[in-house]
């Protein structure tokens, strides 16, 4: 159809301070920087081609951040194309100490979710293909949705988040 987008282009946020979150999203998401002004924002991206696929937009020392429950920008997710690809981010951002708030398994994907120093929620996931799908409609908000098994390191994390949803 022609007037359905082709992609989601990119995400513009709100940041105290463009260099210190270019910085952060260099180390901890590894994306490449296409331009930078210190004091006003820097656009990067994680797909080389691609002029930017977020925007961060400096506002200053002083702003609020992201309040929950209110209107606007839940989160970000930048997919990546392997289990193991996300294994690795996982292991990384272990490393690097970044506190992720949960893990969840949407069923046909695996999500990993943190914020960023400014309180922007992000998630990175891995997607299984479309074949391995339960089925095409219906994916997320039915009682009758079976989980995909996604083993890996997260394993002991999401029995924990389980069971403390059960109690």
């Amino acid at each position: 159809m022609g007037y359905t987008p082709s992609h989601l282009g990119h995400v513009n946020i709100y940041v105290r301070n463009a260099e210190a979150s270019r910085q952060w999203y260099e180390d901890v998401l590894g994306l490449h920087t296409y331009d930078f002004v210190a004091g006003r924002a820097a656009f990067m991206s994680a797909n080389l081609d691609e002029s930017h696929e977020i925007a961060l937009m400096e506002v200053g020392a002083n702003a609020d951040g992201p309040q929950q429950g209110q209107v606007g920008l839940n989160h970000m997710a930048w997919r990546f194309d392997t289990l193991a690809d996300l294994e690795a981010f996982y292991n990384n951002i272990h490393a690097k100490k970044v506190p992720i708030k949960h893990i969840t398994n949407h069923g046909l994907s695996l999500g990993i979710y943190f914020q960023d120093p400014d309180g922007n929620g992000i998630e990175c996931y891995y997607e299984a293909p479309r074949s391995e799908w339960f089925r095409q409609e219906k994916l997320f908000m039915h009682p009758d949705r079976p989980s995909m098994d996604f083993p890996g390191p997260w394993e002991k994390e999401l029995r924990e988040q389980e069971l403390a949803a059960k109690s």
